[in-house]
């Protein structure tokens, strides 16, 4: 029987390996083909490809296992749940990693990208810009084909030209584009999510009343100089999702 390849990782060792290695497979199983096959490598194998010890790979899986991905058989291995529950909650503790493993998972459409101007609300992040590339895309749940979120990114004419659309007709969310397609080396992500009222094109794309509560999601993707890659504008229906952060003391 083949064994499903998980992506590598680059740890950060401000951050419980064990969390990094848990979300960096999870992306992996969330991203998958559906040709790929079900059956993880070993713990001794994981442990290797991640260059963490056995214990540490025990506790990720054992979080994977919790969350309901994978199962664990004794003497026949860990395998990926095909049927796995996808609705989680957004938890972020602070890696590139954890993004794209909770952006990771749902049926992708691109609705549409081309030039913008930039939105003045979001013009203290393109300073001296006039106009950007704008992607709108629209998520569903895989297996019951619900909205639940759609996003729009405002990206910097710099990184623009790099980025393949096929990459997120494929469902990449877009910090993997820009991190793996485009090869922006990311040195931080500022969040904010705030409750909003569904506004006509919202209400409309996510199938829910007008006016009903939305989570509106804001992500800043700065590279390694500084500077703003990409804006994301993530809306959310309030029935599906909920964000909590974990603060990892020193």
């Amino acid at each position: 029987m083949s064994v499903f390849a998980p992506d590598s990782l680059e740890l950060n060792r401000k951050l419980p390996l064990w969390y990094q290695v848990s979300q960096s497979l999870r992306a992996s199983i969330l991203g998958r083909t559906p040709q790929a096959p079900l059956r993880l490598p070993t713990e001794e194998r994981l442990a290797g490809h991640y260059g963490v010890s056995v214990l540490t790979m025990r506790q990720a899986l054992k979080e994977l296992e919790t969350e309901g991905l994978i199962s664990r058989h004794r003497r026949r291995g860990t395998f990926i749940e095909p049927d796995a529950c996808r609705t989680r909650p957004v938890r972020l503790l602070g890696s590139v990693d954890t993004i794209v493993a909770q952006q990771s998972g749902d049926r992708t459409t691109l609705l549409g990208h081309g030039p913008a101007p930039v939105p003045p609300e979001l013009a203290e992040h393109f300073p001296g810009v006039t106009e950007v590339t704008a992607y709108r895309r629209l998520r569903r749940d895989p297996d019951s084909g619900e909205a639940t979120n759609w996003a729009e990114n405002f990206i910097h004419p710099r990184v623009a030209p790099h980025i393949d659309p096929a990459d997120l007709e494929r469902g990449w969310p877009m910090t993997k584009v820009l991190r793996d397609g485009v090869g922006v080396r990311i040195s931080r992500i500022t969040d904010t999510v705030e409750a909003r009222l569904a506004d006509p094109e919202t209400a409309k794309l996510l199938d829910v009343p007008l006016l009903s509560p939305i989570l509106h999601y804001t992500g800043v993707t700065y590279d390694e100089d500084g500077q703003v890659a990409d804006v994301a504008l993530i809306h959310y229906r309030g029935d599906r999702f909920s964000f909590s952060v974990t603060v990892q003391a020193d």
